[in-house]
């Protein structure tokens, strides 16, 4: 087993079975320049995403609903069924999206949590 990090500007050291398979990239540089050009566009997504979240709490009346499992259940649902229409190719996609929007919503409901315990009802003049 290595104990080095492996040569970003080096030929690859293996390849697929798969005669279908086509490479993407000619290094593990390019990958990685590729993968970090996508993880700026996600976390991007996903602070927009949290300032709905935010916003989400000023229409729920009580814990339960802010957890709202029933939502929750239709967001993996669907986050499955996207990866399913996305898929260019990797196996177990879906349940790599499902196990990411599991960990995601259960941190965004935490946070929302917060936010709603820290918000006063409408109508109530005391701060």
């Amino acid at each position: 087993m290595s104990t080095q990090e492996p040569d970003t500007q080096g030929a690859p050291l293996r390849e697929y079975a798969d005669p279908a398979y086509r490479p993407l990239c000619a290094s593990l540089a390019e990958v990685r320049a590729h993968i970090d050009r996508l993880d700026d566009d996600i976390v991007r997504l996903i602070a927009e995403r949290a300032m709905y979240v935010k916003d989400a709490a000023r229409f729920k009346r009580d814990a339960f609903q802010v957890s709202a499992p029933a939502r929750q259940a239709q967001v993996f649902e669907k986050a499955r069924k996207l990866a399913g229409r996305h898929n260019q190719g990797f196996a177990n996609l879906e349940q790599v999206v499902d196990a990411t929007y599991r960990a995601m919503v259960a941190a965004f409901i935490a946070n929302e949590q917060t936010y709603f315990d820290t918000m006063k009802d409408v109508g109530d003049t005391h701060a």
